[in-house]
């Protein structure tokens, strides 16, 4: 079981309101650059997809369940069709969209039980919580030629030193996929 962070991230590591939903005044950034850029499998997730499991956190479901059912090309099927977690204290039920639960207890114990890959899908204060815990295994960055100055970074500067391996890179429209894994400890 790995834990798979995937972003929308600006050259200077700025993941705040991507696709402009937010209405923040820099929000819409990942999609300036067309929707060609942003849109379908762009991380690569494939059959990981399918046999793991989406954790999102209760602002990212929101905006998922308003966005995805209502498609059907290939990629949003699997969207749809995929397993997702939700990690929500507010959140009263989870079934707007197909596949969601809710859940239960800790989140970081969630993640540990859990014996599927975990595809952990914006949701910030999730990524950052499996930060502080040392469980993410990969981040796969999709990182936009935009400098916005401000806005949440997903790496922040307080937070856990982690040394990564950059296993690819390779540019889709304009911006780049980066895939970066856990570095083995050495000993």
């Amino acid at each position: 079981m790995s834990t798979i962070v995937i972003a929308f991230t600006t050259l200077d590591g700025i993941v705040t309101d991507p696709d402009g939903a937010d209405g923040t005044p820099t929000g819409g950034w990942a999609f300036r650059h067309g929707p060609g850029t942003a849109d379908g499998d762009k991380f690569l997730l494939g059959s990981t997809l399918d046999d793991g499991v989406l954790l999102l956190g209760r602002r990212t479901w929101h905006l998922f369940a308003r966005l995805w059912p209502g498609r059907d090309d290939p990629f949003s099927q699997r969207m749809n069709a995929a397993a997702k977690l939700v990690a929500s204290r507010s959140l009263p039920d989870a079934s707007a969209w197909q596949n969601s639960r809710l859940i239960e207890g800790d989140l970081i114990d969630a993640v540990k039980r859990e014996k599927r890959d975990v595809i952990v899908a914006g949701s910030l204060s999730v990524v950052r919580a499996l930060m502080a815990a040392d469980l993410v295994d990969e981040y796969r960055l999709l990182v936009f030629p935009t400098i916005l100055g401000t806005g949440d970074r997903l790496f922040p500067a307080d937070g856990p030193t982690a040394y990564l391996d950059c296993e690819s890179s390779e540019q889709i429209g304009a911006a780049v996929l980066t895939c970066y894994t856990r570095t083995p400890e050495a000993g």
